[in-house]
């Protein structure tokens, strides 16, 4: 018979977070193979669990790959863990999975902890149709394309960000989506400074400008309004000069255009600046 890897969800913050079976097959397993081996190992002493510890990050190279086979192949299980919450969710490991199934060994999840439903059931949005989009891109069109398809998506939308630059991403949100789109920041879930933060989106842009974030943060952004209008068939210049002999100024004719279509923001102020004067 060949060893198991399992796949195991661990805690975000609170090790109370850890759940039985996690805690009892963790002081079983003959081999733990962690992102970062530091934060693991303190979870071990936590737990009082004494497997080998090894090192499986997004950088390893082939040998590790080719040890942790070997180590199934010959009957040994295997864990893997990330720094916090489940492994492959934005965190190194689909590649193993994948060469363990073609392998042939058996993958088992322990579920447990995972900061997209931790920061979804806070929210305040439907949680029964979501998209995570991760991490997103730094900058370029790929950046661009992604922010522009959550913001049209129906469903609540998950991101993951570095503290350094959530501003950043919430303001290309607001762009996009616009500035009166609500969302929630979770950050440093479950630890000692907690805070879940709720508004719309320039609300909290503004607020992390003033307050520069630290730690862990989960985005979570409420779907696109159910009553937008079809851009494909509605006549964006009408409604624009409509607009604008009511009184409106350019500024909230492109962003009442962006809540009523859901294009970007961008696109609406190219076609709205076009319009004769």
């Amino acid at each position: 018979m060949t060893g198991t890897l399992f796949v195991v969800a661990t805690p975000l913050g609170n090790l109370g977070d850890i759940t039985r079976r996690a805690a009892a097959l963790l002081k079983v397993v003959p081999c733990v193979a962690a992102e970062d081996t530091r934060r693991t190992r303190q979870l071990l002493h936590h737990l009082d669990a004494h497997p080998r510890l090894i090192s499986f990050h997004e950088h390893s190279e082939d040998a590790r790959y080719t040890e942790i086979l070997a180590l199934l192949a010959g009957g040994s299980d295997v864990a893997i863990v990330t720094d916090a919450g489940t492994p492959v969710v934005s965190d190194p490991g689909a590649a193993l999975v994948g060469r363990v199934r073609q392998a042939g060994h058996l993958v088992v999840p322990i579920p447990g902890v995972s900061a997209v439903t931790a920061a979804l059931s806070v929210s305040g949005f439907p949680g029964d149709r979501y998209l995570f989009l991760g991490f997103p891109p730094r900058k370029g069109r790929e950046r661009q394309q992604l922010l522009e398809r959550s913001s049209r998506e129906p469903g609540s939308v998950v991101f993951f960000e570095a503290a350094g630059r959530l501003t950043a991403l919430l303001r290309d949100l607001a762009s996009v989506a616009g500035e009166g789109r609500q969302a929630v920041v979770a950050r440093e879930l479950t630890k000692l400074h907690e805070e879940i933060r709720s508004g719309a989106l320039d609300e909290l842009a503004a607020h992390f400008e003033e307050h520069p974030p630290k730690g862990e943060i989960t985005v979570v952004m409420t779907g696109a309004p159910e009553s937008r209008l079809d851009p494909a068939t509605f006549d964006i210049a009408a409604r624009a000069g409509e607009l604008l002999r009511a009184g409106m100024s350019r500024k909230d004719v492109v962003q009442a255009l962006a809540e009523e279509t859901g294009l970007p923001r961008n696109d609406i102020y190219r076609r709205v600046t076009e319009l004769p004067s």
